[in-house]
């Protein structure tokens, strides 16, 4: 408030001195008009303020950011100049085309040597560790001949943000017009041989000169073989990038054909062969669909154009080509020198007298197993989908026979064997819990391995257990006879108690001696503290040592025992017997 008043106080003409002095306060209907104006000023009814420069004031803007400061100027009017970047503060910086400039200074060559230069070769601008010129037997500084020139003093370039990112700072067009000059050389040459060699072949006969009417009229004679090699050389010359074919295609302009070398343009993206959401996912990053996109469509993989990644990997030789090379590896760890690259013959006929054999063996095992155990005709026997002429297999038709859903992918199995039923049982081991124990469902038998007795078991199971409900206090009277190895495995564990009892005596009787000596040790310790205690007591509290009633160790259990012993309760009738 004080600033704006301050502000708004200070005359217009102004004294020709600042005066620091903090001006009167406005009167409260200066005040009210003073606010009145603002409001009109907001509104677009009064014109804006204008600050010293000429410029209008936003009325918007709060009086704490257009007003300046009282103690820098009080005599100042409200203005923006404070708030904007101030000019005497301002980095500068170089323009864009300035550079260091390379070389060394012109029209500048010293005869004698000149005090403060380098020592080896006389230049003002280094000294002699800095110097790059090859080291010489006796320096300038005592020859005074051969003083090399000053190089260019490099100035402090300092650039802004776009100045040093300029990639072509610094850089010599001129430097360009050299390559330019090379290269036309380099064509001034070539067609020069050109010309040499054909006025060789005119000289020699070898080559016509082409005066006939076929040539004059536009035609091409049929032994113009030389002229065509003329031109073939002429196309196998090096071109320039001007002069090369546009990225994928070849354009002939005898044959008037376009080549193309990229894939087809019309080629379906792997993403928009199926839209359905649920479909094959698709692999941005990699641009791999492994699934078929056509799965659920009730195509088949071989007719469609794409039928996913994992249909060409899986596909063909791929798989004979993955067993073969497994195949090289196993051999190769048992002996075998075989290898896919280099002796694939060598390797698939030992692979096919492999597989010879392996069927041949497993052919007599199998025989050799059914004479000794029999059971051909389970092995002959029908799968069960045609024996029950049913599936678990769930799969949906639209009304036109297509397949909208089919079989879900199989869930993963354990290693272990699942739902296999023994003895009779239509269910598995564990899937009946009663009272802690584990059991069949079907005869509710807490016995594994036992033969099913179904319903009748659980009849047996819920009798026995309403029995045990009421008579639960028998259970206590009764007591199983035990047997010999039970009564065997007791007299065990009691003979090991007792040797564990005399073992731990033992040791109990040297702990304890020596739980004694250092209790010994801390009762002398405790009367010893007592004693010099008491002296410490006493004498004058000016007199006493520094922090000798102060400890910082942590007491152990044998001297916390001793304190006990000898510590004097006020309330003990014995106290004062103590002493004596």
């Amino acid at each position: 408030m004080a600033s704006g008043a301050v502000a708004n106080a200070a005359p217009a003409g102004g004294a020709s001195e600042v005066s620091l002095e903090e001006p009167k306060k406005m009167t409260r209907e200066d005040w009210r008009k003073k606010k009145e104006l603002e409001e009109q000023r907001k509104l677009g009814n009064a014109p804006a303020e204008v600050d010293e420069e000429g410029k209008d004031i936003n009325p918007h803007i709060p009086q704490y950011i257009s007003s300046v400061p009282w103690y820098i100027d009080p005599s100042k009017r409200p203005t923006l100049k404070h708030q904007r970047p101030q000019p005497e503060k301002q980095k500068q910086y170089n323009s864009s085309g300035d550079w260091y400039k390379r070389g060394v200074q012109e029209n500048s060559v010293a005869t004698r040597y000149r005090k403060g230069a380098c020592e080896n070769c006389g230049a003002l601008t280094h000294k002699k560790k800095d110097c790059m010129e090859r080291p010489r037997k006796v320096g300038a500084k005592y020859t005074g001949m051969n003083i090399a020139p000053d190089e260019h003093v490099q100035p402090q370039l300092m650039f802004d943000y776009d100045g040093k990112r300029d990639r072509w700072n610094g850089y010599n067009p001129e430097e360009h017009m050299k390559i330019v000059e090379e290269y036309s050389k380099v064509d001034l040459a070539k067609r020069t041989l050109k010309a040499q060699k054909l006025q060789e072949e005119l000289a020699s006969g070898k080559l016509e000169q082409v005066n006939s009417p076929r040539h004059q009229w536009g035609e091409e004679e049929p032994n113009s073989q030389t002229e065509r090699d003329h031109n073939s050389e002429d196309e196998d010359e090096d071109k320039y990038a001007d002069d090369i074919d546009m990225p994928g295609q070849n354009f002939d302009s005898k044959r008037r054909i376009t080549v193309r070398n990229l894939r087809i343009r019309e080629d379906i993206a792997k993403y928009l062969r199926n839209l359905d959401p649920n479909s094959a996912y698709y692999d941005p990053k990699t641009r791999a669909m492994r699934e078929n996109p056509y799965a659920n469509t009730g195509k088949n993989p071989d007719e469609v154009g794409y039928a996913g990644d994992n249909f060409v990997r899986y596909t063909g030789d791929t798989i004979s080509m993955a067993q073969t090379q497994l195949f090289a590896w196993e051999a190769y760890d048992k002996g075998s020198e075989v290898h896919l690259q280099a002796d694939p013959t060598k390797l698939e006929l030992l692979y096919k007298s492999f597989k010879v054999k392996k069927e041949d063996f497993k052919a007599q095992q199998k025989e050799s197993i059914l004479e000794k155990y029999g059971g051909q005709e389970h092995l002959d026997a029908p799968p069960a989908e045609l024996l029950l002429a049913q599936t678990e297999d769930y799969v949906e038709y639209s009304r036109h026979g297509t397949v909208i859903k089919g079989q879900e992918k199989a869930i993963a199995c354990s290693k272990y064997e699942e739902d296999v039923k023994i003895n009779n049982h239509t269910s598995i081991w564990g899937s009946y819990w009663k009272e802690g124990k584990w059991g069949y469902k079907c005869c509710h038998s807490f016995v594994k391995y036992s033969y099913c007795t179904g319903e009748a078991g659980k009849e047996i199971a819920n009798t026995e257990a309403s029995l045990l409900e009421e008579q639960p206090g028998e259970e206590e009277h009764m007591t199983k006879p035990k047997t010999l190895m039970e009564i065997h495995q007791e007299k065990q564990k009691e003979k090991k108690k007792k040797k564990h009892k005399k073992s731990s005596n033992s040791d109990s009787e040297g702990e304890e001696k020596k739980k004694q000596e250092k209790l010994k040790k801390a009762l002398n310790a405790e009367e010893a503290r007592l004693l010099h205690v008491k002296e410490i007591m006493q004498l004058d509290e000016r007199k006493r040592p520094y922090n000798s009633q102060f400890e910082a160790r942590e007491p152990t259990e044998e001297e916390m025992e001793a304190y006990r012993m000898k510590r004097q309760r006020p309330d003990d009738p014995m106290a004062s017997f103590l002493g004596q």
